[in-house]
């Protein structure tokens, strides 16, 4: 029988509480014990956790690339360098996205990703597919490519969704033509519409939400907000996503999309149990190249990656983001000052809820798999655990004893 591991020595942080000196037993993939002392011997490996914070395993949906490479891309290899990347900086389990693009693009996408989802083992875990568009506002395109950009066919979403039973959440700007409709049909499949790239009033978001859409795709960011028509003053999305209290936010919380003043409104305003921390990573995320591409290798945009964020060349609109979980912890800790605990819990328990996979993921907690980041008081990720499996440790001090 496989003994598992124990961590041991860490301060663990669960969702009632943090537990200074505690320890956590891993068997079969699967958290088997948690304690706020060292639990006995049990013939399992030993992890010293030296004192750092034991956390959750960071959760990102939201995510394009890394390494130089891009979902998009269309191929297996892609996939599985994205997912080991981010798995360096505590990413446990991922919703990988796609950008507007061509219904071929997009299927091919589909495709790669159950054919990597199958034969990932050292990265994040691969748990859904998140379509980022084509169905968003012209106006608020940001970084899309415009000529992808259209409103909904059912003719062609029908056909998307029969390519592929992976599709857990659809970005649409719901004020478009059908979009409605889409929301509805995506609900009756428990895939979650979330609005995104949308000029929408209040009124507009509010229906979507009658009719699904219970969640808003990087807050501020392509995004409507008070605006002015003859005088009158009308609320966007950006104030539904304030107003309605049971819709969830996620924002890119690099500190430069969306700046600590802007990150301390958003969490006083709908608190760590409606937020999702993101990182909207691009292809350049890991790398220290100043030239890149998001979308596809072949067919993309250009940007140009400087000042720690992606950007269209003329520097007119951000481009995607470069930064990974880690940072966005840190970020929030160190810049936007919010306690500990609830940006963990933003990065972990609430991104699975919103997910729908709380069942599994998104703490520790007896029964739910065995996914773990340990990091420093500095946010620098010493070790990363994949459903039981050690995938990354960033020195030889923290290997298991009899591993």
């Amino acid at each position: 029988m496989n003994p598992g591991i124990i961590i041991v020595n860490g301060s663990v942080i669960t969702p009632h509480g943090i537990l200074p000196g505690g320890s956590v037993l891993i068997k079969d993939g699967l958290i088997a014990a948690v304690s706020e002392n060292r639990l006995g011997d049990t013939g399992a490996a030993i992890i010293d956790a030296g004192g750092h914070w034991v956390s959750p395993g960071f959760m990102d949906i939201h995510v394009h690339g890394a390494g130089g490479h891009d979902f998009m891309d269309g191929s297996v290899e892609a996939f599985l360098e994205i997912a080991r990347v981010h798995a360096r900086f505590g990413t446990t389990s991922m919703f990988p996205t796609t950008l507007a693009g061509s219904t071929e693009n997009i299927i091919q996408t589909l495709n790669s990703f159950e054919q990597a989802r199958a034969l990932n083992d050292r990265g994040s875990e691969l748990l859904g597919m998140h379509l980022e568009g084509p169905y968003l506002a012209m106006s608020q395109r940001g970084a899309q490519d415009p000529k992808y950009i259209r409103n909904p066919d059912p003719t062609e979403y029908l056909y998307i969704l029969s390519t592929s039973n992976f599709i857990s959440r659809w970005s649409v700007a719901p004020e478009l033509p059908g979009a409605i409709a889409l929301g509805r049909d995506l609900t009756s499949r428990s895939i979650l519409p979330s609005i995104a790239h949308t000029d929408a009033i209040y009124e507009q978001v509010a229906d979507a939400f009658q009719n699904g859409y219970s969640h808003v795709t990087h807050l501020y960011s392509a995004m409507s907000g008070v605006t002015r028509k003859n005088g009158y003053r009308f609320a966007g999305a950006v104030e539904g996503a304030f107003l309605i209290d049971d819709m969830t936010v996620e924002v890119i919380a690099d500190g430069i999309h969306l700046p600590p003043p802007l990150l301390q409104l958003v969490y006083k305003i709908k608190g760590p149990r409606k937020i999702a921390l993101i990182t909207d990573a691009m292809r350049a995320t890991g790398t220290s190249t100043r030239n890149s591409i998001i979308g596809n290798i072949h067919s993309g945009m250009e940007v140009i990656v400087e000042d720690g964020v992606s950007k269209l060349p003329d520097r007119s609109a951000f481009a995607g983001s470069v930064a990974t979980a880690d940072r966005l912890v840190k970020t929030m800790i160190k810049q936007a000052g919010i306690p500990l605990q609830d940006v963990v819990r933003m990065m972990t328990q609430t991104p699975a809820e919103i997910m729908r996979v709380s069942d599994r993921k998104g703490s520790i907690a007896i029964g739910k798999d065995g996914d773990i980041v340990i990091f420093d008081e500095n946010i620098n990720v010493q070790m990363t655990i994949i459903n039981g499996q050690i995938v990354y440790a960033r020195n030889g001090d923290h290997a298991p004893s009899g591993y």
